[in-house]
Order: C-alpha cells, then structure tokens, then sequence
C-alpha cells in the first residue's frame, strides 16, 4: 500500500494539540569573535544582533502550529513575563493556558558565533509550581476538546507528580492519547501513557544497569521500561545514529539521513511534535518513527531552536520515499 503523504500532511490541519510543560524563552546574542579576552583564556564576540524565541514546551506549541494544526499550550511563567506574551502573540498562539505566579520566566540565552554555540546562561526557578490545583483545573478545561497531549518535560516545576497523575488519568478516562517527551526526576510518573520518548541519555541514566550503547541493549531497556511504565508505544531518539521504535508486537531501527548538522537544540521537540500528529491520526508505527526521524534531522540544519516548515517536511519525506529511502506503508 501507498502512503498518501500529501492526505497525512493535510489532516494535520484538523488536529488540535494539548502541550502541557515548562515553557520558556530562548535568547538569542549573535555575534563575531575577533580577538581574545586578556582577563581569562576566552573569547571575546562582539554582539550585533539579538534575538527573542519561544522555547520548550512553547517552541513545541510553534512547532506544531508549523505543522499546520492548532497548539494549546498549558505552562506556568513569572509574573515578569519577559516578552513571553508578546511572543506568543507575534506566533498567534493562545495564551488561556498560561498562569503566572511568583517565579522566574526561564530564559536561555545562547551566545552564538562561528555558526555555533559559545556559551549558554540559564535564568530559572525549579522549584514546584505553587498554584496546582488552578494549573490542573485549567489544563483539564482545555483538554476535554483535543485531539492529543503532549507532556513536554524540563524538571522546571510545572510537570508535578498531582500535575501528571491528574491529567494522566483524565485524558486515559476520556480516551486522548498522550506523549511524553521525559526528564530524569519525572521519568518514572508517566505511567500509562500511549507514547515514552526518552532520548538515548535519558534512556541510559534511567536504567539500573548501566550499560554500554547498542541497539541490542537498547532493545533490552525499552522491553523492560516500556511494560514497567505500561506504555503504547516507546520511541527513543538516538542522535546521529537515527530512532528505534518498539510496540507490544514489533520493533524497528531507524538510521538517520545524511545532513549536514548544525546545531541539536530543539530537535527533540520536533519529534515528540511529529509523533503527537502522526498518533493522533493513528498512523502505523514504521510511518510515525520515520516521520519523526525526518524531522528530528530538519531541525538540526539550522543555528538555534527554530521550527521546521510543513511543506519542507512533507517535500523530504516524498524524496526519500521515491529514493527508496523510507519504508512506505
């Protein structure tokens, strides 16, 4: 049978996305290194542009949105915004799902020069939001008329165990499926839910036994984790060596494309983003793995955390097929 890509791509259009996480924003200094500091052995970049994004859970929110369906985001930001709501408004996202309270808005800024990354500083509070239940109440409103949830993980506080329970449990008794893109301190609580997307780090650390990298061992961990975690479906993102995908019945290794890499932040988003809208339409396995893989690949061509445009999506993944180079279902 012939995948119609073109009829998965358009369908995107239909799907409403609950993105529940730590939202952020990423910041930008881009600049030109021309001499070094005679303070410390450093170099000196002199900033000529700077640059606002959203981040996190929110650039999952954008990513969808470039995908062509519709995003609801549900985080918690400082009540000094920063320029979050702007943001959101320059991407026309919703914000009904953005509470504020007494905490620091996450910014990462990334110094970037030589098409690359020279250092990040983090401003953040991780400690629990205080507002639970507000939070909890909130996000269930919105995910009663969607059609899939992503939780979007950074151990910044918004992902609680309540939060997690709380939501899990409604979207199991209403039937939505939902993803998990984990972080270590939350890996264990997202029992139940249809999609785990650890990356290989995460998947290692959170194995008792620490074992070498291989696609045998991995094997190994994901049939272990996945019935420990009662989950659907388990994808792991294994950076230039591709994806591995495993159900109840099946599993499948995905080697990465030829590209050429520039930078890997937000790559993870842009799976876990294809994924959601590759189950949400229930999409056999192989077609949600390799679409993810794809697009995982795209997003890392460019220098920071930027969405990858649908029609460029849809246009490597018809390539490829006639190339012979992804499975066609």
């Amino acid at each position: 049978m012939n995948t119609n890509w073109h009829s998965i791509f358009n369908d995107f259009k239909k799907i409403k996305v609950l993105i529940v996480g730590d939202a952020m924003i990423d910041s930008y200094m881009w600049g030109s290194i021309n001499r070094q500091s005679p303070e410390a052995p450093i170099p000196i970049v002199d900033i000529e542009k700077y640059e606002k994004r959203l981040g996190g859970a929110a650039n999952v929110a954008s990513q969808i949105k470039a995908l062509g369906a519709t995003p609801l985001l549900c985080s918690v930001i400082g009540n000094e915004d920063k320029g979050f709501f702007d943001l959101m408004k320059h991407e026309n996202l919703s914000t009904r799902g953005i509470l504020q309270e007494e905490r620091k808005t996450t910014i990462k800024t990334r110094i970037i020069s030589e098409n690359k990354q020279q250092l990040r500083v983090d401003e953040e509070d991780t400690f629990p939001i205080i507002n639970e239940s507000d939070f909890i109440k909130n996000s269930i409103n919105l995910m009663s008329n969607v059609h899939v949830v992503i939780f979007q993980d950074y151990n910044k506080g918004v992902l609680t165990k309540n939060v997690i329970n709380s939501l899990v449990e409604f979207a199991s008794k209403k039937q939505i499926p939902t993803l998990v893109d984990p972080k270590k301190e939350n890996y264990w609580r997202y029992k139940g839910v249809n999609l785990f997307k650890p990356n290989a780090k995460e998947l290692i650390e959170s194995n008792s036994e620490k074992e070498a990298l291989s696609l045998e061992n991995i094997s190994k961990i994901v049939t272990k984790q996945r019935k420990q975690l009662n989950a659907k479906l388990f994808l792991v993102t294994l950076s230039e060596k591709g994806v591995f995908i495993q159900t109840e019945k099946e599993e499948h290794h995905y080697s990465a494309y030829n590209r050429k890499i520039i930078d890997v932040s937000g790559a993870g988003d842009a799976v876990i983003a294809t994924a959601a809208l590759a189950l949400a339409q229930k999409l056999d396995c192989h077609i949600l793995a390799q679409l993810a893989n794809l697009a995982g690949g795209l997003s890392c061509e460019n220098v920071g955390v930027d969405p990858i445009d649908r029609e460029n999506l849809l246009n490597e993944a018809i390539r490829l097929v006639q190339n012979r180079k992804i499975y066609n279902a």
